[in-house]
Parts: C-alpha cells; structure tokens; sequence
C-alpha cells in the first residue's frame, strides 16, 4: 500500500521541487521508500509501503522498452494468475510484484485489463507512445484517488493534502461538497468538500491529453429485475457464499511478503475473516480490539469469545472519550471530510497500536453489510415496505418496535415518535424511500449552514444523486435499490474512506476487505432478497454459512453497529486545548460556513450537559462543527503545517531533455 502523485502539464516537464513536495505530503502512506519518473510531459511520483516482493517492486516501474509507467497504491490479488496468463501471451517480467502486472496487462488489454484485476487500487498509467495519462480506481472506491487542474496543469493524488502541497490549488472548501456531507455522511463522487478538487469516482478510469480528460464509467453495482434473481435454495446459497468468503479471505492472507493480522471487532463480519485464517490457513494468527472504557460502546465480552474461540494471539486497545478528544484534528487531517461521528478517531488510535505492533497488513470485516444487507437501515426498509401494504394498520405500524434492540432510546421507548419518523413518506414511488428519513433527518444539520456556505438542501442532493441511478433501477427489489444507495454514498465516502483506509494509512497500515471481493458480488447480487433479510434476521446467509467459526453469542446477539462517544469526549473530561481556538466567534466568522450564533447556543448546551444526555442530532451537529471548523483552519487558513522534510527518493528516474534509458539502479532493475 502506497502513495501516489503525479502532474501532466501541457506546457513542458513538471518541476520536480513540485513534485518531491506533493510525495512528501503523503509519507505517511509510504515509509518504506520514495521516488518518482519524469519526462518533458509527466511527473509521477510514488511512497511506498513494501508488502509484495518487497525487495523487486519498487516505483514507479516501466515496461522493458520504458514507454510505459506506472505508479500504483493497492494490491491486485490476482496477480499471481494474471502474471501466468501474460508469460503465456509472450510478457517478460523483471519482478515478482503485482505492480509489473498492471504494466504488462495495460500493454495487452489497454482499459479491458482493469475487468481483469481483483483487488483494490488507485493507480495512474503514462503511456509514452499514446502521450496519454489514464487514471484509474476499483470497484468499491477502496484506495482513494483526487485530481485538480491549475492552469495548464493536471494534478492526482492519493490525497488531497499532496495537491495542496502546490501553492497554485485553490484551498477553499466547498458549499456543495459540504452540503453533501452533512446529508449522506460523505461527500460524493467527483464532488468533495474542496472547490476545484474532484475525486474519481469508484469503478472509474479517466484519461489525460491534449485534447482534454475523458471519464468511463468500468462498473457499477447493479441487480437483475426483481422477480428475476438466482432460485438456489438457501443452504446451497450459504454454501457457496462460505466458498467464497474463504477463498477471498485466504487470498488477501496469503498474497503478502509481510505479516499479516486481522481485527476482530465483536461482530460476525470480523469473527468470520478471523476464523478462516485461523481455521483454513494454518497461520498463527495475531488479531487486534478496539475496546472502551464506557460500556455504552464496549464490545469486549464478544471479542473475548471469538479470541477464545480461535486461540488467536490477540492483542487490544482500551481507549478513552478523552483520548478521542485529543487525537481528533490528527483524525480531520486524515479524513479530510466533515465528520458527523468520532468513529474514526478510535480505528486512528488502533491502526497506531497495529503499527507499533510491527504490523504492515490487516485484515477486516468492512463490506459485508452491504454485499449481504447486513445493517438497520436495511431492515428499515423491510418494516416500513410491509407497513405501507396497509398504511392504516395499527398491527403492522408495531413491526417497527421490533427495531434497534440495542439503543437505549430505541423505538420501543417512544413508540409515537417512531411511527411519525418510520411512516414519512411511507407510500408512493419514491425512488429513495429506503434512506429519505435518514437524509431528512442529517439533511437537518444543513440549517446551521450561513447563507454563503449553504448551496442546497437535502431533498435537492438526493434527488441529485437518485436523477443518477442506473436505468433498470426502478425494477429492482426494494432491497437491491437500498444497497445500491449505500454502495454509493456511505460505503466508498465513509466507510472506505474516513474511517478506513485514511485511517489506517495515517499510521502505515493496509486493510484488505474480503467481502469486498468481485466473485462474492458476483454470488451475492444474484440472490434474492428473503435470503439475504430471512424476516428480520440480518446477514442470515453468512451465520448459517459460518455457525461454526462463530461463537454463540456473536451468531446471536443483535446487529450493533461500531459506535463512539461523540459529545461526551469533547465536555465530559474537560476540554480539549484546540476546541475554542476553531469554535470561537471569530473562528466561526471567518470560515463563513456556520452561522456564529447557533455554534454559540450548541456550544453552551453541551458544556452545560457535560456532553451527556444529548440528542442524536445534537451529538452530530457538534461533531459536524468541529471537523468542519478544524478543516478550514488546517487546509485553508493552513493553521497545521504538515513536515516540510523533502524525503531523498530512493528510485530517481529522470528522462528529461533526452530519451535514452533513464539509468535502472543495478540493485533492483537491471532486466533478465
């Protein structure tokens, strides 16, 4: 896992100073080593952290004629495979690293090889014969990639912080990327809370020439006409699901030159990879926990039962609502997103102790809540699509009691106010039915907004976002169109991202999602939807698939989503020393976002309260106000300046001024 820059420009070579300040900025994702390729048209520029063929694969690496260059940030598992099939076709490879073989499939295929790789990337190809730069991304969005123009230059990074690195991008946040955010939780692809910064979208490639960009679309989730789906029963469905997961779980396993752990989280997803390593590949297995000291949100005893289980060497993090407090600028800095939840700053201190551990590689459970419908808002969809049937009946307007076993103010507490917030819209054609109260009720937070930083409401962004929807949608299961909408929205721009993948590299770690697999979205989308849902039992495919790597209790308990305390980590222990420097009037005045008296009357309702007792709403209004006030100071005012050490690249290859071989180091590239 790796970072990535480069910089195409119409108007000569890059400066390298340009281009050895944006690899800088992403060292974090890179300790093992650093270089970059330039000629009279391209930058590209890499950081490495070393995983696979960790001696032969440094970058950015070229084809044998170096007309082709590639610098890469993912794994491509199947590269094993993919390196057969090409030696066949006549390819000769230098190296044993998935990274030459993107250079020879691109050589083959050209954009038909991206179909090809199973895996996760962000990666940039410059093909010197076509003088064109193509950009490309995964299916999920896993690994992430932006890019900007200034003038007569394209800049892409693996993060925004590298493009900021050129003092001609504009820093200034975005109305609509954050508008966005506190709407779907996440900015959308392309926009993202930055003016002029776009993000490719998952399952995207883009190409760079003169005569401009081009994007396509590669993949999408989609889902046959519901009616239509696979009649496999459900044990042969299980079955093959089980297949399936172990091998997609063995597979990130095995594929690395460096060990590799994985998280195990109290819930089934994390319990299931965990018990197929352990189980299916012989390894001593290290796992990690993120446990806390409020038993709110402590999952400790779950944990305890898979570690048992398994016999793990196991290893966890205890971590405080003070401890969340103090890392969270640390944790915007990463996301570079408004947050509505502290959740990720808890993944930011347990990807540390992984690092600390001597840890490169883990692996987790993300993924398998929207690949096999495993979360509440699913659920949801279920009770209120039964309750519309009959709108008027008292009966079937309880079946939503039956949600949220685990909240302390669940549905069952305050049954009028659920039937009023589950029945909105609860009959008609509309196409977001599934999540309309969720973005209604987040699209809330938009009113703190100024005049100037607000460019919509949530109504106008999801109907935004629907008026993209693939055109056989509307046949889809109620089901099928939910899971496209987090596949969309909450996956890549949340999950992957904020509490994912930047959080994880901030501290030089890779995560490798199993069921993020192509051949389990393969079995899975073709399943019907009473499969996946069995009445109100979540994930029921993967607990019948795997009863037996799972204890009793993770099999059984209710679905709980990760959670952290928000308010209380910022008031319960006594403030932070950073939270009045953003949140002050003047703060507030001059990022011009949020309107100043109504962070000021928050404010004094969470410092009257301790931070506790609050509303959902009211817990996500602060967290929302604070990473957006930390984004501003630290990206636009530059309130926090990254190290400025230019790190010596270790893989130089210059060809500017002259097209002879640009000097391969005889340590590692010399050709057979």
């Amino acid at each position: 896992m790796c970072g990535i820059v480069g910089v195409w420009s119409a108007s000569g070579a890059p400066e390298v100073s340009s281009v050895t300040a944006m690899i800088a900025a992403l060292a974090h994702r890179g300790p093992d080593g650093s270089g970059y390729f330039r000629d009279e048209h391209v930058a590209l520029g890499h950081t490495r952290l070393a995983i696979v063929d960790t001696a032969g694969g440094v970058q950015p690496m070229c084809n044998e004629d170096e007309q082709i260059w590639v610098t890469f940030n993912g794994e491509i598992f199947n590269y094993v495979e993919l390196m057969q099939t090409l030696k066949v076709r006549g390819h000769r490879f230098r190296t044993h690293s998935d990274t030459e073989v993107i250079v020879h499939a691109w050589e083959e295929w050209g954009t038909e090889c991206f179909h090809r790789f199973n895996g996760q990337w962000a990666l940039a190809i410059w093909d010197r014969r076509t003088r064109q730069l193509v950009l490309c991304r995964d299916r999920y969005g896993v690994r992430p990639l932006f890019y900007t123009r200034t003038g007569t230059d394209f800049r892409f990074a693996s993060e925004i912080k590298a493009l900021f690195a050129d003092d001609t991008v504009v820093r200034e946040l975005d109305p609509m990327g954050i508008g966005q955010a506190l709407t779907f939780w996440s900015s959308v692809a392309p926009t993202t809370p930055f003016r002029g910064v776009n993000q490719l979208p998952p399952g995207s490639w883009l190409r760079v020439d003169e005569t401009g960009t081009q994007t396509h679309r590669y993949w999408q989730p989609d889902f046959p006409a519901r009616g239509t789906e696979s009649q496999g029963s459900l044990t042969d469905n299980a079955d093959q699901l089980r297949e399936a997961v172990i091998a997609a779980t063995s597979l990130r396993f095995e594929r690395s030159d460096v060990p590799v752990g994985a998280y195990v989280s109290g819930g089934i997803d994390s319990a299931v990879t965990a018990g197929v390593i352990a189980r299916h590949t012989g390894a001593d297995l290290r796992t990690f926990s993120l446990r806390f000291t409020d038993d709110e949100f402590d999952e400790g005893e779950y944990q305890d039962s898979v570690r048992r289980l398994l016999g793990t060497r196991h290893s966890e993090l205890v971590v405080t609502a003070r401890d969340i407090a103090d890392v969270f600028p640390d944790v915007v800095w990463h996301a570079e997103n408004p947050l509505l939840r502290t959740a990720p700053a808890p993944m930011y201190l347990l990807s540390k102790h992984v690092h600390d551990e001597g840890y490169k590689v883990v692996v987790t459970g993300e993924g398998a809540d929207e690949i096999l419908a495993g979360y509440d808002i699913f659920r949801e969809a279920k009770v209120r699509d039964f309750w519309a049937r009959d709108p008027d009946s008292s009966t079937r307007a309880r079946a939503i009691e039956l949600l949220y076993p685990w909240m302390k103010r669940s549905p069952n507490l305050a049954p009028a106010f659920a039937r009023g917030f589950f029945g909105k819209e609860l009959t008609g054609d509309d196409p977001g039915r599934s999540h309309r109260p969720r973005w209604d009720t987040t699209g809330a937070l938009l009113t703190m907004l100024t005049a100037d930083g607000r460019s919509g409401d949530a109504r106008g962004y999801a109907d935004a976002l629907l008026a993209g929807r693939p055109a056989d949608y509307d046949g889809w299961d109620p089901l099928a169109q939910a899971q496209w909408l987090e596949l969309t929205t909450l996956l890549p721009g949340y999950i992957l991202s904020s509490q994912g993948d930047r959080m994880l590299m901030a501290n030089s770690v890779e995560g490798r999602f199993p069921f993020l697999d192509v051949d389990i979205w393969t079995l899975m989308r073709d399943v019907p939807a009473r499969q996946k849902i069995l009445g109100l039992d979540e994930k029921h495919l993967l607990k019948q698939a795997f009863s037996d790597l799972v204890p009793p209790d993770v099999l059984n308990r209710p679905k709980q989503p990760y959670r952290a305390p928000d308010a209380t980590s910022f008031f319960a222990e006594g403030e932070p020393d950073w939270l009045d420097a953003v949140t002050s009037s003047s703060a507030v005045s001059s990022a011009g976002i949020f309107s100043p008296s109504i962070v000021e009357r928050l404010l004094a309702k969470c410092r009257a309260a301790g931070g506790r007792g609050l509303s959902n709403s009211d817990n996500m209004r602060l967290v929302a106000v604070l990473s957006i006030q930390l984004l501003h100071a630290q990206f636009v005012e530059r309130r926090r300046i990254p190290s400025t050490r230019l790190p010596t690249p270790t893989a130089v290859f210059d060809v500017v001024g002259n097209g002879s071989r640009p000097g391969l180091r005889s340590d590692h590239d010399v050709w057979p």
